[in-house]
C-alpha cells in the first residue's frame, strides 16, 4: 500500500528521497555508464540565484542624473523600456560604465545596450580570473579554475558575439544571440538541462552537447528551410541548472527559480523584437520542468510553442494542467537514457508524466535518426528538421513518425 505523502513521517521521507534519488541516478547510469556514472557521484545541491547582479543595490540608490533609475528586482520590463527611451546617449554611456552586471542582465533594456554592457562586465571577469590564475598565494587548484574562468570569459568576447546577459556569480550564467534579434519574425529561445553555465555554455568537442552549439545549428536549420526568413536563437542559460544526476535533478526546486527568470526574459522580448509570433521554446532535458512551471504564466493572444525533448517530464500529469497558452510538442529518441528515469510524483520528487506519452496530450515529433540524450540537433535528423519546421511556424511540415 502506498502511503500518501503527508502521512509519512519525516524518517520515511528522507528515506523515500535517497530511494527516489538513487533510482534517478541509476538509471541513468545503467543506460550511460561513463560520464552519467561520473555526475551522480559528483552531484551536489546548487545554490539558486534569484537575486538582481552585483551593483544593482548601489543603481537604485544612485540619484546623479536626477533620476529614479527601474529597481532590477521589480520593475516591468516596460517599464525599464520605457525609462532608457528618455535618456541622452551621453546618460546611457554613464550607467553602462558604471553598472555594467545590471545593465546587461535588465529585461527590457535596448539591446545593443545589453550586448555592450555585457562585454564590459565578461573583460572584468576575465580581469579578474586573470589575476587569481597569477596569484602565488592561491592554491594550484584555485589558480587552475580561474585560468578556465578567464579563458571562457576570453571566448565570449569574440568578435560579433551578442551576449544578452552574463552573471559571473557561482558556475556562471551567459545567455547568447544568434541572428539579429531586432529584426527577426521568428525567435526561438533555448532552454538547457542540467550541467548548463558559463564552463560548459561553448564546447568546441561534441558542441552539440552545449547550449551554443545546439543554438546555431537550430538557427542553421531555419536558414536552410527558410533562407528569405530572419531568424534569431537565444541559447538561455538564465538560471542555475542541476549539477549532474544528483538531489536537484529530482526536485523542481532549482526549475521554480528558474521559471520567473523565463517570464521575464519573455517580458522583455515582447517589447524589445517584434517576431510575427511569440517566441518558441525549446526545453531540453531539467529544461523541460523550467518551461513547465513557466507555462502557465505565459499568456498570449496567440499559443506559444513549446518543444521538449530528453524530458524527464514537466511537473504535470497533462497538458490541461498547463495553461491555455502554450502548444506542447515533445519527442524523445528510443537510445535517450531519460527513457530509464521514472516517470511520477512523489512528495515532491520526481517530475510527473512523460510528456511523448499520448495520454499526456503533447503533438508527438518524430526525432528518428537522434541518438542519446543530446543528439537532437543533429545534422539529417528528423529531431532537427522538425525543430526547424516548428520555429518557422511550418506546422504541415513536422513529421510524427
Amino acid at each position: 500500500m502506498q502511503l500518501h505523502p503527508k502521512r509519512r513521517s519525516p524518517l520515511q521521507r528522507r528515506r523515500l528521497k535517497r530511494v527516489l534519488i538513487g533510482v534517478f541516478a541509476a538509471s541513468a547510469v545503467l543506460a550511460d555508464a561513463g560520464a552519467a556514472a561520473a555526475q551522480a557521484v559528483s552531484s551536489n545541491e546548487q545554490l539558486a540565484i534569484s537575486t538582481p547582479p552585483a551593483g544593482s543595490a548601489a543603481w537604485v540608490a544612485d540619484h546623479s542624473l536626477g533620476l529614479d533609475l527601474p529597481d532590477p528586482a521589480t520593475a516591468a520590463p516596460q517599464a525599464v523600456a520605457a525609462f532608457f527611451a528618455t535618456l541622452t546617449p551621453e546618460q546611457t554611456a554613464h550607467l553602462v560604465a558604471a553598472y555594467p552586471l545590471v545593465v546587461g542582465n535588465l529585461d527590457g533594456a535596448p539591446l545593443q545596450l545589453r550586448y555592450q554592457a555585457n562585454r564590459v562586465a565578461i573583460a572584468a571577469e576575465r580581469d579578474r580570473a586573470r589575476a587569481r590564475a597569477a596569484d602565488p598565494k592561491l592554491d594550484a587548484d584555485t589558480r587552475a579554475l580561474a585560468k578556465s574562468r578567464a579563458d571562457d570569459s576570453e571566448g565570449l568576447l569574440a568578435k560579433g558575439r551578442q551576449i544578452l546577459a552574463f552573471d559571473p556569480r557561482g558556475r556562471g550564467l551567459v545567455s547568447e544571440v544568434y541572428g539579429d534579434l531586432a529584426a527577426a519574425q521568428r525567435v526561438s529561445v533555448l532552454v538547457p538541462g542540467s550541467d548548463a553555465d558559463l564552463g560548459h555554455f561553448d564546447q568546441t568537442v561534441d558542441p552539440l552537447r552545449s547550449p551554443a552549439g545546439m543554438a546555431r545549428a537550430l538557427l542553421a536549420e531555419e536558414h536552410r528551410q527558410a533562407p528569405d526568413t530572419h531568424s534569431a536563437v537565444i541559447a538561455w542559460t538564465g538560471y542555475v541548472t542541476p549539477s549532474g544526476l544528483g538531489p536537484d535533478a529530482v526536485t523542481s526546486r532549482l526549475a521554480d527559480v528558474g521559471a520567473p527568470r523565463l517570464i521575464r526574459l519573455l517580458g522583455g522580448l515582447a517589447v524589445t523584437s517584434s517576431p510575427a509570433a511569440p517566441p518558441t521554446l525549446f526545453c531540453h532535458s531539467y529544461g523541460s520542468v523550467v518551461c513547465g512551471v513557466a507555462a502557465p504564466k505565459i499568456h498570449d493572444d496567440r499559443k506559444t510553442d513549446v518543444v521538449v525533448f530528453g524530458s524527464p517530464g514537466m511537473g504535470v500529469q497533462n497538458t490541461g494542467e498547463l495553461g491555455d497558452g502554450v502548444r506542447i510538442w515533445a519527442t524523445r529518441n528510443p537510445t535517450d537514457w531519460i527513457a530509464n528515469v521514472p516517470y511520477l510524483e512523489v512528495g515532491g520528487l520526481g517530475h510527473g508524466a512523460d510528456p511523448t506519452n499520448p495520454e499526456f496530450g503533447s503533438v508527438q515529433v518524430s526525432s528518428a535518426g537522434a541518438v542519446g540524450h543530446t543528439g537532437y540537433f543533429a545534422q539529417h535528423t528528423d529531431s532537427l528538421r522538425n525543430f526547424g519546421s516548428i520555429a518557422l511556424g511550418d506546422y504541415s511540415d513536422v513529421t510524427n513518425h
